[in-house]
C-alpha cells in the first residue's frame, strides 16, 4: 500500500473548517531554500511586523518567513538541544516582541531579540530537576519538582509574567516574573484537579486565565493567574498546545490517538480520532473542528499536530512533529507535510456556499 502524500498544487482548492472559521490552505507554503529541509516543526509563531517563525528540528532550527512565505532569515544553529515550543509578545501592552524559545532536552527556555541575540536564560543548560524522571516518559515521575525537568512550552501573561509548562519529566506549571525570577509553580502527578500527565501547552487570556494542555489526560485545565483550579473541558484529544486569538477564540491543537502513542499505551476505541484542530469560545463551546481523518499526510488533515499559532490576519499555521511521532518508523511517507498555513477566508463568501 502506497503512503499518502503532499505534492503539488492541487491543496489550493481545498478548504476547511465551519462557519465564520473556514480556511483555504495555502499551497506549498512556506518556500524554504534549495536544500533546506525541516525535517520536522515543532512550533509557529509570528511576531508584530508580520514575520512568521519556524522552530523546526532541521540545522536551521529558527527560520523566518513572510506571511506570503518568502523565506527573510535564520539564526539558532548550534544553539539547540532541540527545539520544542515557541512563543512571540505581541509588541504592544508594554510587552516586547521578544521571541521565547523553549529546548526540551536542554531543560531550558531562553529569550532572544527578533535576530537571535541572547537576552535571557532560565534554568541551567544541561540539568534537569529531581522529579524521579530522567526520560521524556512522564510515567516514570515520582514527584513535583522545581524548574525544569523536559520543559514544553511558555505563555506570556499580560502583565508580562511568564508561564512555564514543565513538561514531559515534570507535572508543574511555573510562573516567572518577566525578569526571570521564579514567583509560583503549581502542579503534580496525576489526573485530578490540579494534577497533571504531561502539562504540554499553556495559554492565558484577557482575563489572565490560564489553559493548560494536559495532553495525556486529554483534557484542558483552567487556573487562575495564581494556580487556583477553575474547570476542565473534555472534548479534546491528547491536546498539544492552545493558543487564543485577539477575539478569544480558543485554538486546540490535537495529537489524537494515531500518533505518538507511549509503548504500552492504546486508543480508548478502534475508531477514536487521529490528529485534529479544534476551535472554542471562553466557555467551551465548540465553533469549529477539521482533520482526524483516515487520510493524515492530505492536505487539511493531520498526522501529529504539535503546535499552533494564529497571525493578526486570522490565518492559522500548525506545525507537526511527523518523523517523532511515527514517520521514522515508516508509519507514514517522508513527505508527509510537516507545516501547514490556512488562510482564513472572508464571511461573505461563507454565506454563498
Amino acid at each position: 500500500m502506497t503512503k499518502p502524500s503532499l505534492t503539488g498544487n492541487t491543496d489550493a482548492a481545498v478548504e476547511v473548517g465551519a462557519k465564520e472559521f473556514r480556511y483555504r490552505i495555502a499551497a506549498d507554503w512556506p518556500a524554504l531554500p534549495a536544500g533546506w529541509s525541516f525535517v520536522e516543526v515543532t512550533a509557529v509563531a509570528a511576531d508584530s511586523h508580520d514575520r512568521v517563525y519556524v522552530f523546526n528540528r532541521g540545522e536551521h532550527p529558527v527560520a523566518i518567513f513572510s506571511l506570503e512565505g518568502d523565506f527573510i532569515s535564520s539564526w539558532g544553529e548550534g544553539v539547540f538541544t532541540r527545539a520544542h515550543g515557541i512563543t512571540i509578545g505581541p509588541g504592544n501592552n508594554g510587552l516586547d516582541d521578544a521571541v521565547y524559545c523553549v529546548d526540551d532536552l536542554d531543560h531550558t527556555v531562553k529569550k532572544f531579540s527578533t535576530d537571535g541575540r541572547l537576552l535571557l536564560t532560565l534554568g541551567a543548560s544541561g540539568r534537569f530537576s529531581d522529579t524521579g524522571a530522567t526520560s521524556v516518559d512522564y510515567r516514570n515521575i515520582r514527584r513535583a519538582g522545581g524548574p525544569f525537568n523536559f520543559p514544553t512550552n511558555l505563555a506570556l501573561a499580560p502583565c508580562g509574567d511568564l508561564y512555564v509548562a514543565d513538561g514531559y519529566g515534570n507535572a508543574r506549571i511555573h510562573r516567572f516574573s518577566a525578569d526571570g525570577k521564579l514567583l509560583h509553580s503549581w502542579g503534580e502527578p496525576g489526573a485530578g484537579p490540579g494534577q497533571f500527565h504531561i502539562p504540554h501547552g499553556i495559554a492565558i487570556d484577557q482575563n489572565g486565565v490560564v489553559y493548560v494542555a494536559d495532553r495525556e489526560n486529554s483534557r484542558l485545565q483552567l487556573f487562575t493567574a495564581d494556580g487556583q483550579y477553575l474547570s476542565e473541558w473534555r472534548d479534546i484529544a491528547r491536546p498539544c498546545e492552545v493558543f487564543i486569538d485577539k477575539n478569544s477564540n480558543v485554538y486546540v491543537a490535537e495529537l489524537g490517538y494515531r500518533a505518538g502513542m507511549w509503548p504500552g499505551a492504546h486508543p480508548p476505541s478502534p475508531t477514536a480520532t487521529g490528529g485534529r484542530m479544534s476551535v472554542f469560545n471562553l466557555q467551551g463551546e465548540l465553533l469549529a473542528r477539521w482533520g482526524g481523518g483516515d487520510n493524515p499526510c492530505s492536505p487539511g488533515d493531520f498526522f501529529a499536530p504539535h503546535d499552533v499559532w494564529v497571525d493578526a490576519r486570522g490565518d492559522v499555521y500548525v506545525g507537526e512533529v511527523t518523523m517523532s511521532a511515527g514517520g521514522n518508523r515508516g508509519l507514514v511517507s517522508s513527505d508527509c507535510h510537516c507545516l501547514q498555513k490556512f488562510i482564513r477566508q472572508p464571511q461573505k463568501e461563507h454565506n454563498r456556499s
